[in-house]
Order: structure tokens, then C-alpha cells, then sequence
């Protein structure tokens, strides 16, 4: 026989609605973006088209047509880029109601040479002073990647013993660096390089010992290794922000958010739970795509009863 609902019970429903939309009140999602595929834009317009998508903090990598200063695992010549030149495009984000969160660097700490080593971190050094110029003290970077041209050797590069004790010098010295400028460096693990778990990265971070040195924790980029509990389980206490895309399982290639096996609500949810304030940059998207990838993050957040800050 059909149930049917009395007056009474229907105020009960009615009353107990509040207390569950209480239970996420006040709890806010910041949608920031990473500058990195907008290559066709320049400053002027990237700033402009985000203030548009209501979109107010950045991770700025130098990719855009006036400010091309950026090489992913490698460096750049940084000559061009001025004191006031830095300032100049630190405004125009500001001048558009932007925040610049931190600056992507991502050059090799890894390589074998000792002498690339030296440079790489110099170049960090330099992007330190460049952020310095446009008050930003937040720089992101993976460990980097390196496979030499002959047969690949038993164990990979960033597997082997020395390289973890080579890293963690590599790493104290970057800690120094940092806090000369007063920055903080925060490191983005990947399944298929030196920082290949939530739990090694964590390991690394605790050797380095530095509040210097912090993280960046991508879920799609631990997907195949981690789950995304023990991602946070293992990283909570470092993680400064996220990357928001995502990746299919068993596939290299990472996709934009929404076209992948990541399961954006847990994501999303965990982030506001553990890390509260910490911004989550859509990456992996240029300007022709990113619209498609907001809209699924604004429409995760949404569904799971939260709001955007």
C-alpha cells in the first residue's frame, strides 16, 4: 500500500532541510586559473576575458604573447623581463580585480649535471626576483625530467638512490634560496617522475624540512597510484593549492576537468573539508576550451551544496 505523507510529516521534512543546507553553509570554493595554454592572448586581453568569467587569481606562467618568457623543464632568457616591465604586467591583472597566487617556474632539478643543476637553480633564483618585482612570493615547479640518449638503464633516473640524495641537497639549496626572497616553493608530484606518490612526496617535503618548501597536489597527476583520501591523508598538512584538471585511468596524457576518471565531487568536497581558502587552478586548458571545463567545475561545486568565494 502506498505510504502517505501526512501534514506532519511534511513539516518535519520541511524543517529539517535548513539544518542539512546549514551543514555547508559558509563553506567556499575559490576557481582560479593557470595562464599556461593562453598562448594566443595577451596580458591585456587574458586579464580582461577572466574578469569577465568572474574569475580573480591566477597562477601566471610567462606564455603570452607579450610576456613569452617560459619553458617547461628547462629556462628561459629572462633579460627582456624587467623590473618595470614585471610590474607593468602584475598591474594589469590587478587593475582587472586579479590576484597573481604564484608564478609558475617548473625547470629541471633533477638533471645529472651538476653544472645544469647550478643553472637551473639560479634560473629559480631569477624568477624569485621577478616575482619580488610584482609582489608574488608563491612559485610553482615539478621536480623535473630527464632521460638521457642512450639505453635506458635498469632502474629510471628518478628512481635511483642517488638522485633521491642529490634531490634533497637540490632541495635544501632551494629552501635557501627561497627564504632570501621570502618565498615559498611549492612542489607538484606526478606518477611518472621523482615526486611519484603522495606518500614519497611527503617523505621528500619532511627530509627537506623546510616550510619553504611546500606543495601543489594535482589528483589527476596521482590518479593510477593514490587515491584521492590518500592523497590528502598524506599531503594535508603541505598543500597550498591544487590543479584542476583530470586523466583518464592507465593514460598518460592529462585532460581537461570533466573529461577524465577523477571524481571531481569527492575532489572538490576533500579540498573545502581539509584545506579550506586554498584555490583550485584549472589547468590544462586554453582559450578555446576552458569554458566547458569552468562550467563542470562550477556545476561539481553546486551540486555538492557549495558555494563559489
Amino acid at each position: 500500500m502506498p505510504h502517505s505523507i501526512t501534514r506532519r510529516d511534511a513539516l518535519l521534512a520541511a524543517a529539517a532541510l535548513p539544518v542539512a543546507v546549514s551543514a555547508k553553509a559558509g563553506k567556499t570554493v575559490t576557481i582560479g586559473m593557470a595562464t599556461t595554454e593562453f598562448r594566443d592572448y595577451t596580458n591585456a586581453r587574458m586579464a580582461q576575458e577572466l574578469k569577465e568569467q568572474g574569475i580573480r587569481v591566477i597562477q601566471l606562467f610567462l606564455t603570452q604573447t607579450d610576456s613569452n618568457y617560459w619553458k617547461y623543464n628547462s629556462r628561459s632568457d629572462l633579460a627582456g623581463l624587467t623590473a618595470a616591465r614585471a610590474t607593468e604586467i602584475a598591474g594589469i591583472y590587478r587593475s582587472a580585480g586579479i590576484s597573481i597566487h604564484s608564478i609558475g617556474v617548473y625547470t629541471n632539478l633533477i638533471h645529472p649535471d651538476e653544472a645544469e643543476r647550478k643553472a637551473n637553480l639560479a634560473y629559480f633564483d631569477a624568477m624569485m626576483t621577478v616575482g619580488g618585482h610584482m609582489g608574488v612570493r608563491k612559485f610553482i615547479s615539478e621536480a623535473g625530467h630527464w632521460r638521457g640518449t642512450g639505453p635506458e638503464p635498469p632502474v629510471p633516473h628518478h628512481w635511483q638512490e642517488e638522485v633521491w640524495r642529490q634531490m634533497l641537497v637540490t632541495g635544501k639549496e632551494l629552501a635557501r634560496i627561497a627564504d632570501s626572497h621570502d618565498a615559498t616553493v611549492l612542489l607538484e608530484p606526478y606518477f611518472q617522475g621523482f615526486l611519484a606518490s603522495a606518500r614519497r612526496t611527503r617523505l621528500f617535503l619532511e627530509e627537506v624540512g623546510s616550510p619553504r618548501i611546500r606543495a601543489l597536489l594535482d589528483p589527476a597527476n596521482l590518479l593510477e597510484v593514490d587515491s584521492i583520501e590518500a592523497m590528502f591523508d598524506q599531503l594535508g598538512p603541505w598543500i597550498d593549492c591544487f590543479h584542476a584538471k583530470d586523466r583518464k585511468l592507465h593514460v598518460t596524457r592529462g585532460v581537461p576537468a570533466g573529461e577524465g576518471d577523477l571524481d571531481y565531487r569527492k575532489f572538490v568536497t576533500m579540498a573545502v573539508d581539509r584545506k579550506p581558502g586554498a584555490p583550485l587552478f584549472l589547468e590544462y586548458v586554453g582559450s578555446k576550451n576552458y569554458t566547458q571545463a569552468l562550467a563542470h567545475l562550477r556545476g561539481v561545486i553546486r551540486d555538492a551544496g557549495l558555494a563559489e568565494a
